[in-house]
């Protein structure tokens, strides 16, 4: 695995561009499942720049557009990439990861056992400030929706890119929450497992 843990959270480091994959949709649909066991091995940096780009990078720079939708165009929902050696918040206008947490959280990003030594467990996380215009009853449904959709991005990635993927709502949201240091107007939504599959 690529070493780019960073020294100070609140520091950042662009990601390099995202590598497209030769696979067919057809194919990546046809690859699409679950796994639930998997090997200890990283991603390398590039690897985690193009899963990233896919699950809800830029797509159309003029207009911000991004490879993933959002209700209203809120753009609610932000990506945590739970690393061993850290937690870092993907920025996807500028493709750059912000250092969160340093240590290792991934223990705390599932009830499952696996979750806490496979390499990278993603954190969909709704900030429902910015969902305005609509009733606060609706915002965890849409939110959710929202993160779906990302979940499905990286799953067919996965597929495309040889990584195996699950996506899990068992999580203890509060712990979570109290361990990434979220603020109270955000609220998790999803939490999806990537890396290798064991053979």
């Amino acid at each position: 695995m690529t070493t780019f843990l960073l020294d100070t959270v609140g520091e950042s480091m662009a990601l390099p561009s995202p590598a497209p994959t030769s696979m067919s949709l057809d194919q990546a649909l046809e690859r699409r499942c679950s796994t639930r066991a998997f090997l200890p091995d990283g991603l390398s940096l590039a690897a985690l720049s193009a899963l990233l780009w896919a699950a809800c990078g830029v797509n159309r720079e003029q207009q911000g557009g991004r490879t993933a939708p959002s209700a209203h165009n809120w753009k609610e929902i932000d990506i945590y990439a739970v690393l061993a050696a850290g937690t870092y918040r993907y920025e996807p206008r500028t493709h750059r990861l912000f250092l969160i947490r340093v240590g290792d959280l991934r223990a705390h990003t599932g009830l499952q056992d696996f979750v806490g030594t496979a390499p990278l467990n993603l954190v969909y996380v709704a900030d429902l400030g910015r969902m305005t215009e609509v009733d606060a009853k609706d915002r965890p449904f849409l939110a959710g929706a929202d993160a779906g959709c990302i979940a499905q991005n990286v799953y067919l990635h996965c597929a495309a890119a040889g990584l195996a993927t699950v996506v899990r709502a068992m999580i203890d949201r509060k712990q979570l929450a109290q361990a990434l240091g979220l603020p109270a107007t955000h609220r998790i939504a999803l939490a999806q497992t990537v890396g290798h599959a064991k053979p």
